[in-house]
């Protein structure tokens, strides 16, 4: 049973068994869980996890810690699982799926997104009859429908402002005009929709609208699921449509950056800092209190440190614990900055 002690040491990386130190902490006292497991029968784990006989046995000892994840989760707090998949007999086994669907069983959260980490790095093998694995599931998990959730600050440097000539002014607009010109369209349909392309390039110009798409009778085909009256209706009577974007770019569920490498460190995965910046902007306030129960090589701790959260991090192996310890004391707290850019589609 969990212990009714409500203490909590915060900011602080303890070395022992997960499971234990999780039990001492209180009901609802985390905000994010966010951590990356040992992966099955990937590396030599010793006696730690990882190193279970069968798949199904891996996931139910991973279960027993993501229940104890969800007791201290905050009602509005979420749970990010970061976990690698396996091939056996020449079979991908997809584990993190069955460890997914096994925590929704469990009752209790959500899965409110599959986040994709796309590896620019991934391991330089060559398979004769596969390809190269180069891609991760983070699993984004969550106890309420009141879950704190932040995504203007998510991936927020890739949406730095274009200038209208990379906009749909100057570039595409032109583009426009010289299908309005090849189209079929009458001469009083033609003049009607250069004045009305003309009209949204200002308001791309200006800053009143993001972006737009235009459709052409006999170019375009008719908007998915277009009703009379609407987009449908316009391109037919009037000979084209244009479709205004407001706001800002798309938020995909998609992080692209390289493996992470540290000189002299003893942890053999290391996933990158900045994609745990990336899930704390999303998922956490200033001040918030973040959990990795499995710490690693301190990651989690020292993205936390970065961006104004504290943390508590757990981990079996002493001299992981050590380094992790070391890194974070080197790293300068309250910085905003993200450190590369990620690409995100309109």
């Amino acid at each position: 049973m969990p212990c009714t002690d409500n203490s909590v040491p915060i900011d602080q990386i303890l070395c022992g068994d997960n499971l234990e130190l999780i039990q001492r902490l209180p009901d609802c006292s985390i905000q994010l869980v966010i951590t990356s497991p040992p992966y099955f029968q990937q590396r030599d784990y010793g006696s730690g996890m990882g190193n279970e006989k069968s798949v199904n046995d891996y996931i139910e000892i991973l279960l027993c810690l993501f229940r104890e994840c969800v007791r201290v989760l905050t009602e509005d707090g979420n749970i990010v699982f970061n976990i690698g998949d396996k091939y056996q007999n020449s079979n991908l086994l997809l584990v993190p799926y069955r460890f997914a669907l096994a925590a929704m069983d469990t009752g209790g959260v959500r899965l409110v997104n599959e986040i994709t980490w796309v590896k620019k790095n991934p391991t330089p093998r060559q398979f004769s009859r596969r390809l190269v694995s180069s891609t991760e599931p983070f699993f984004h998990f969550a106890k309420s429908d009141r879950y704190f959730y932040n995504p203007k600050a998510f991936l927020a440097k890739s949406e730095t402002p274009q200038s209208p000539k990379k906009k749909n002014g100057t570039t595409v607009g032109q583009k426009y005009f010289q299908l309005i010109d090849k189209s079929e369209l009458s001469e009083a349909e033609k003049t009607c929709a250069r004045t009305e392309l003309e009209q949204v390039i200002q308001e791309v110009k200006s800053g009143k609208t993001h972006s737009f798409r235009m459709k052409i009778r006999g170019i375009h085909a008719a908007p998915f699921g277009g009703q009379e009256g609407g987009r449908t209706s316009q391109l037919r009577n009037k000979g084209f449509t244009i479709i205004r974007i407001h706001g800002n770019k798309l938020k995909r569920d998609v992080i692209e950056t390289p493996v992470a490498t540290l000189k002299g460190n003893k942890h053999p995965a290391i996933y990158p800092v900045e994609v745990v910046e990336e899930f704390l902007h999303l998922l956490t306030p200033t001040g918030a209190l973040v959990l990795d129960p499995f710490m690693g090589a301190g990651s989690t701790a020292v993205a936390c440190k970065r961006l104004g959260r504290h943390y508590i991090g757990y981990d079996i192996n002493a001299e992981y614990c050590e380094d992790a310890q070391q890194r974070v004391l080197q790293t300068s707290d309250g910085s905003q900055q993200h450190l590369f850019d990620f690409e995100a589609n309109s």
